[in-house]
């Protein structure tokens, strides 16, 4: 006989655990099913420890340049291994504080892989048999995995995934990363901190091809003075793999395929939603490119059944699939919340510098046919980031010259990664220019060049 609840979660990711908190908070009774780790990959093997060991390599690199800081340091060295352990003890600790989360919610949890046998009706293997499970309401939340191009397969010792970078088995000497998304770039600048000889090929013609161009390319400079190797409208076309020795990458570009080599690939190349023996197609589940297609309430249109996070597409970001939960939560539990508008959902990659966005770039604008006005301020030009020894980079606004509205905010610099959330709380408020240039910044902030980028797209920049 089925357990019966109000709603099933599956998956107990950033999306899947936070719905089954807001339910429980709203009165359902509830269960999650997950057949890894509570938290799933963002905690576990994403965003978390990723940040961990990125957090490490800055202050590897802060203590190389102590000198500039009137300060002393020698025989500055990394122990990887040191590092990685503290990076799986920070995932550890959070993960376990998302059991003590379920507990306090009074969620049952239930380990095991999970198959929806019928409509309101779930079914999971788990380590003491099959436990059979009922409510009229599911929540999928089984996010994503990385994609792997036939050839450039990772086999965790010559060619990596992110799970094989994040637990690597050697520090890599000559290093070859296949795509320059916001995965492929953090492990780039990670193990180029640390002295690997890096090499990034992007198939399209600039690397962090979502986001602004100027952004962009400006972040291609800083990655190619701290030696790293880029290449754009490129491709690895094939990987000849020499077990103990390396791989030689046949890259093509421009028409010409060159031969190089590596001891170590890491392949960054996209996701793939998890949408595998779920019992979807019996259900009549729509999938497009191995993802859910859902309305703009995370509906699937079969009745009962939700979908929220990576299985149900971009942007592919942990806060996305966690607002997601807590909108399909309320929905329901008979609430009426507001749609997701994905235009308002900040992007953050954690390289060195940082870079951050929200809203339409300069090129996406102009190509819908809007008449913008635009702002940019350096980092050379706010006395913070001087004091601080971050003097790079540049923060740009873009707005609709009819009606003032921010139309996109796009940084690159500094702790952007936390500047960003001012412009996203900017456009859920529908702010426009004249608020934002009426807002007192607190000084000494790097919070003052936002002020300034704004004031800059109207002529009236202060100083600079």
């Amino acid at each position: 006989m089925a357990a019966t609840y109000d709603v099933i979660v599956i998956g107990a990711g950033p999306g899947g655990y936070v719905a089954a908190i807001r339910a429980a908070q709203l009165g359902k009774k509830v269960v999650i099913v997950e057949r890894e780790n509570l938290g799933g990959i963002c905690l576990n093997w994403g965003c978390i420890p990723t940040k961990a060991l990125l957090r490490s390599a800055e202050v590897f690199h802060l203590m190389h340049r102590a000198k500039e800081f009137g300060l002393s340091a020698s025989g500055v060295s990394f122990d990887l291994p040191a590092v990685v352990a503290r990076s799986r003890g920070v995932a550890k600790q959070l993960s376990s504080g998302i059991g003590h989360l379920m507990k306090k919610n009074k969620i049952a949890v239930v380990m095991g892989e999970a198959t929806i046998s019928a409509k309101g009706r779930v079914s999971v293997k788990t380590d003491k048999g099959v436990e059979e499970l009922a409510a009229p309401a599911i929540i999928l939340a089984t996010g994503a995995r990385a994609r792997e191009l036939p050839g450039l397969e990772a086999d965790g010792d010559l060619v990596w995934a992110y799970r094989h970078a994040l637990q690597p088995v050697r520090m890599p000497k000559k290093l070859l990363v296949i795509g320059s998304g916001a995965i492929g770039i953090e492990f780039a600048s990670f193990f180029n901190t640390l002295g690997a000889d890096t090499t990034v090929v992007e198939v399209m013609d600039r690397i962090l091809p979502v986001e602004d161009a100027e952004v962009a390319a400006f972040a291609k400079k800083a990655f190619i003075k701290q030696g790293m190797k880029i290449l754009e409208k490129a491709a690895v076309k094939k990987l000849d793999r020499k077990p103990g020795i390396g791989v030689t990458a046949h890259i093509e570009q421009g028409g010409k395929t060159e031969l190089h080599e590596f001891d170590t690939v890491i392949s960054a190349v996209g996701i793939v939603g998890n949408v595998e023996n779920l019992g979807l197609e019996a259900l009549g589940v729509k999938i497009d490119r191995s993802h859910v297609v859902t309305d703009e309430y995370c509906r699937t249109g079969v009745d009962g059944l939700y979908a929220i996070g990576d299985i149900a597409g971009g942007p592919w970001l942990a806060h996305k699939a966690s607002h997601e939960g807590v909108m399909v939560a309320e929905l329901i539990a008979g609430g009426h919340p507001h749609p997701i508008k994905p235009g308002s959902i900040a992007g953050c990659t954690y390289c060195h510098p940082q870079v951050a966005s929200v809203g339409l770039t300069e090129e996406k604008a102009k190509a819908a046919g809007l008449d913008i006005k635009v702002g940019r301020f350096p980092f050379i030009g706010n006395g913070k980031a001087i004091a601080l020894g971050e003097a790079e980079g540049f923060v740009k606004t873009i707005f609709d010259a009819k009606t003032g509205e921010l139309l996109g905010a796009h940084m690159v610099g500094a702790e952007v990664t936390e500047l960003i959330q001012g412009y996203v709380i900017g456009r859920a408020l529908e702010t426009t220019e004249e608020d934002l240039m009426n807002t007192v910044f607190p000084h000494p902030t790097l919070s003052e060049m936002m002020h300034e980028s704004v004031l800059d797209a109207y002529g009236r920049a202060l100083h600079f």
